[in-house]
């Protein structure tokens, strides 16, 4: 991943988030875990332990290794820690528009569906 991504294959800018080229195997991570980061400090009600888990499920179920797995978690893991971080002094980062987003995102992700998106919400 290139622009705002770090060494474990995460990121740390929103934008970087949403440009991932989709045949990157590290663009649905991040993407999920930016969602989870967003929809945590925005107080919606879901558990986002619950949330990795299916989505390493999903990865798992679609034969990565375990090597590729690692990368996953670990790309994960940075991106929900980054965007906390980066967003938890942000009192005004929950915006009506941002919640409406973050709530398309998380209702996709929490169905099942971690298909890549081209734009948060598209």
């Amino acid at each position: 991943m290139k622009g705002g991504s770090s060494p474990e294959g995460g990121v740390k800018t929103e934008d970087a988030a949403w440009k991932a080229d989709a045949k990157d195997p590290l663009s649905r991570p991040v993407q999920v875990a930016w969602t989870s980061a967003r929809a945590r400090y925005c107080g919606f009600v879901f558990d986002p332990n619950q949330l990795r888990t299916s989505y390493l499920s999903a990865e798992q179920r679609a034969g990565n290794s375990e090597a590729q797995m690692r990368k996953i978690e670990k790309a994960y893991d940075y991106t929900v820690q980054s965007v906390t971080d980066s967003i938890k002094s942000n009192s005004h980062y929950c915006t009506k528009d941002r919640t409406t987003a973050i709530r398309k995102d998380l209702k996709q992700y929490l169905s099942g569906n971690f298909t890549h998106r081209a734009s948060p919400a598209d």
